[in-house]
This record gives structure tokens, sequence and C-alpha cells, in this order.
């Protein structure tokens, strides 16, 4: 029987889910369709340009509550997150 590993994920700095193999690693998350840049909370304001175009942080994370993606146009690309991709809930007070 094959060991099964379990990888380190990386949350999504846009939608948050653990689909992420590298942080700031050019990785493109299946839920949001956010390509992490490294962009983050410090910078999530600025337009970086780059694989995101003319998108800041703050902007995808408003398209995918509002659209479901980082961008209206790319919708048909994502799929909802999986249970195993969830980030950790807080206990309530």
């Amino acid at each position: 029987m094959a060991e099964q590993t379990q990888r380190q994920m990386f949350a999504c700095p846009c939608c948050g889910y653990f689909t992420l193999e590298d942080s700031g690693g050019f990785c493109l998350c299946p839920v949001c369709y956010w390509e992490d840049d490294g962009q983050g909370d410090h910078d999530a304001n600025v337009v970086r340009g780059g694989p995101n175009g003319s998108l800041s942080l703050t902007d995808a994370r408003a398209n995918y509550a509002a659209f479901g993606a980082s961008m209206p146009d790319r919708a048909a690309y994502v799929r909802p997150p999986r249970h195993d991709e969830m980030p950790p809930t807080r206990p309530t007070e």
C-alpha cells in the first residue's frame, strides 16, 4: 500500500480558500482564478499589472464576492471550493 502524504496548501489572497501549492508562486486559484503574484493585505489596493492586469487585490476580492470570480470574465473557469480547502472556523463566543 502506497503511503499517502498530505501537502500543505496555502490560502488564496483573493478568496481565502486553501487552494495554492505555493505562496506567491504565480499559481492560479481554481476557486476564484486569481493568479497569486505575492500581493497581500499590505498592498491590496495597489494595481501591480502583471498576471492580474489592471486589477488590484481589493478589486478582485469585491469581484469574487459579487461574481464568484476575481474578474467577471473568468467565472466560466472557476469551481466551488472543496471541503478540504475551507479555512479553519473559529469557535463562536
